[in-house]
């Protein structure tokens, strides 16, 4: 099996890559996905996350806005978070490892994988990228987001210049969606092919 980390800033289209890679049926780990499910209701996380951060959950999960509020801006606060996300996410992960232990390549679609959990135990990473102003005009577009809210966002990311640099593939989504499905098909072939080596 070979495992490819798939990562990439905010607006680049990781999400819309990763279901390229489901489609093509490459099994894909969302690490986003099972944070949600943790926190979400009747999530896993939720005691020890109210324990740790009073009136932060509620029956629909987690109040991301009062968790953030709390943890967010806090170094101390947000190593607490950590703590307890970062381990459940990991054996979720393991879980879905022993699920699909026959396939020949698998996906982890890690949002700050570079930032936070780095390259360990994976075999390629791929960044997921498009030009600034591309990026920009696609995270303004989201509901509620701000000029203030995205600058802040991309504050806490490692620029995406540097990301480039340390990846081992770069895919590009500032063009047509199916000249970015066919840079997937290629990967996917050439990761598949070194494998049968």
């Amino acid at each position: 099996m070979k495992i490819l980390g798939l990562t990439g800033s905010i607006g680049m289209g990781k999400s819309t890559v990763a279901a390229m890679f489901e489609e093509a049926g490459v099994p894909v780990f969302d690490a986003d996905a099972a944070v949600h499910e943790l926190q979400g209701p009747g999530g896993a996380l939720l005691a020890a996350i109210e324990a740790a951060f009073p009136g932060t959950t509620g029956e629909t999960g987690v109040d991301r806005a009062r968790l953030g509020a709390q943890a967010l801006g806090d170094a101390a606060a947000l190593a607490r978070l950590e703590a307890i996300v970062h381990p459940a996410v990991a054996a979720l992960r393991q879980d879905f490892l022993h699920a699909h232990r026959d396939a020949p390549l698998i996906v982890f679609d890690i949002p700050l994988l570079f930032e936070k959990s780095g390259a360990a135990g994976l075999d390629a990473v791929a960044v997921v990228s498009a030009s600034p102003d591309v990026q920009r005009a696609r995270v303004l577009a989201r509901p509620g987001m701000t000029v203030e809210k995205f600058e802040r966002i991309v504050a806490l990311q490692m620029p995406d210049e540097q990301k480039r640099a340390r990846a081992d593939f770069v895919i590009d989504t500032g063009v047509p969606h199916e000249d970015t499905r066919a840079q997937v098909r290629r990967l996917i072939a050439c990761l598949l092919e070194c494998k049968s080596r």
